[in-house]
């Protein structure tokens, strides 16, 4: 059991940082907020984390 939270820590936080890396502080930011949303059961929170999280990802394809 231990190792398997530790897998799944691990995993969660490199994500973390392929986004951050990849999309900047907004792409962490919104999913920092669409976990936090998730954890707490939250729809308001999880649904303005996953529209930051959009936007970051889809900022790039609109501005060129």
């Amino acid at each position: 059991m231990p190792a398997l939270l530790l897998l799944s820590a691990v995993i969660v936080i490199g994500f973390e940082r392929f986004v951050e890396w990849r999309y900047g502080a907004a792409g962490s930011i919104g999913v920092l907020l669409l976990c936090i949303g998730a954890k707490a059961k939250s729809p308001a929170c999880a649904g303005v984390g996953a529209t930051v999280l959009t936007l970051a990802v889809l900022a790039p394809a609109t501005t060129t």
